[in-house]
């Protein structure tokens, strides 16, 4: 069955990714090896392993890379030093044999010259030709995707501009209803007085000379 999958890393697979990794760096294993680990895992191609490695995950672990080779190198020195100690019986040709394709695939490379996909060391060209398709098909999954970010991040725009009209239009209505009720209360004052003027009665006061005076509210 293809490995087509597309979802998102959790942090569950980062974190297989990164044991599995530092554990084929201590044992002299490739990365190459680890990342198809990986893969049939999590269903996921060897080169999506690798990127997912080299672009997010050995950042946040390379101190334990660097221990990781020291432990490799310590494992080495033992070895030979019992190797020293204990010789081994010399071995058949077909056994040495053995021996060196084993070393063939040993990993030496330092890991910041690390690269997804197919080592030199046992490239060939079914490698290759996988590797390119992969590629390919996962760069072109992630072309209608951002094209969809890009819609969005416009229409966030577009309604963030549209809110704003629309919060400077509420506060001129405000301000609008604001002088509206001003000029009503003026009106209903102006409408009192005249209302108190019209049912005044005049009062008149007799003088002590005879005269009528009127007699101010």
């Amino acid at each position: 069955m293809p490995k087509v999958r597309q979802d998102a890393w959790s942090h569950e697979d980062d974190l297989l990714l990164a044991e599995t990794v530092l554990r084929h760096i201590r044992e002299g294993s490739t990365q190459l090896r680890a990342f198809d680990e990986v893969g049939d895992l999590l269903n996921r191609t060897s080169a999506a392993c690798g990127f997912r490695w080299n672009a997010e995950v050995r950042q946040k672990y390379e101190q334990a890379v660097e221990l990781a080779k020291k432990q490799r190198k310590e494992k080495k020195r033992n070895e030979a030093k019992q190797q020293v100690e204990y010789p081994q019986p010399s071995r058949s040709v077909p056994e040495e044999k053995e021996v060196a394709e084993h070393h063939a695939y040993t990993y030496t490379e330092p890991l910041e010259q690390a690269i997804p996909g197919p080592r030199k060391d046992d490239l060939n060209l079914t490698d290759v030709i996988r590797f390119l398709d992969t590629l390919q098909k996962e760069t072109s999954a992630s072309g209608p995707v951002q094209q969809q970010l890009n819609q969005l991040e416009a229409q966030n725009e577009e309604l963030m501009e549209r809110n704003n009209q629309l919060s400077r239009q509420l506060e001129s209505m405000s301000e609008d209803y604001q002088a509206l009720i001003q000029i009503m209360d003026r009106a209903r004052k102006m409408v009192l007085f005249d209302e108190q003027d019209a049912t005044f009665k005049p009062q008149f006061r007799m003088e002590k000379n005879g005269n009528l005076k009127n007699v101010a509210r």
